[in-house]
C-alpha cells in the first residue's frame, strides 16, 4: 500500500502550509509519498494549489516520492519531458499517471491499480487494503489503521 499525503498534510489540513516545499520535505520524511500541485509560468516551475506559490527546480520534483498534479499545460508537458511522475486532471472519475496507476476521484470505483484519493470525503467503511494507494489530508490515519 502506497500512502500519499495531499499536498504535504499529513492529519489535517493546514491550508497556510500545503504544497510549501519545507510541508511537502516533512511529509517524506515521515515515509509518506506526496501529491504535489506544479505550475509552469516562463518556463520557472513552482508549487500552489490555486495558483503558483513556491519556485522550484526540475531536481526538487525529481522525488520518487511525488506524486505531481499538473495544474497547467505547460507543467505537464516539462514533466512528461523530464520522466517525472505526474499526472492531469480536474475532476474526471479516473485519470491515468505517468507511472500507470489510476488516480481515482472520492466515491468511485476502485482497483488494485488505484489510488483512492480522499476516501474521508465518501467514507463507506469499504476496505481499501487492495487499493495500489490511498491520498488524504489525514494519511497518518490510513496507514496507521492498515498497520
Amino acid at each position: 500500500m502506497i500512502y500519499i499525503s495531499h499536498r504535504g498534510n499529513v492529519n489535517k489540513i493546514k491550508p497556510e502550509l500545503e504544497n510549501s516545499p519545507e510541508y511537502v520535505t516533512a511529509a517524506v520524511k515521515l515515509g509518506f509519498d506526496v501529491e504535489v500541485d506544479v505550475w509552469s509560468i516562463k518556463d520557472r516551475l513552482y508549487l500552489g494549489h490555486d495558483e503558483p506559490q513556491y519556485e522550484i527546480n526540475l531536481k526538487f520534483l525529481q522525488n520518487d516520492k511525488f506524486w505531481c498534479h499538473a495544474k497547467n499545460l505547460p507543467a505537464l508537458q516539462f514533466m512528461l519531458l523530464h520522466n517525472v511522475h505526474c499526472f492531469w486532471h480536474q475532476e474526471d472519475n479516473f485519470t491515468l499517471t505517468s507511472n500507470n496507476y489510476i488516480w481515482t476521484y472520492p466515491g468511485q470505483a476502485l482497483t488494485n491499480r488505484s489510488i483512492c484519493v480522499m476516501p474521508e470525503k465518501k467514507d463507506s467503511g469499504e476496505d481499501l487494503s487492495f487499493c495500489a494507494g490511498i491520498c488524504s489530508d489525514k494519511i497518518d490515519f490510513y496507514r496507521r489503521k492498515n498497520a
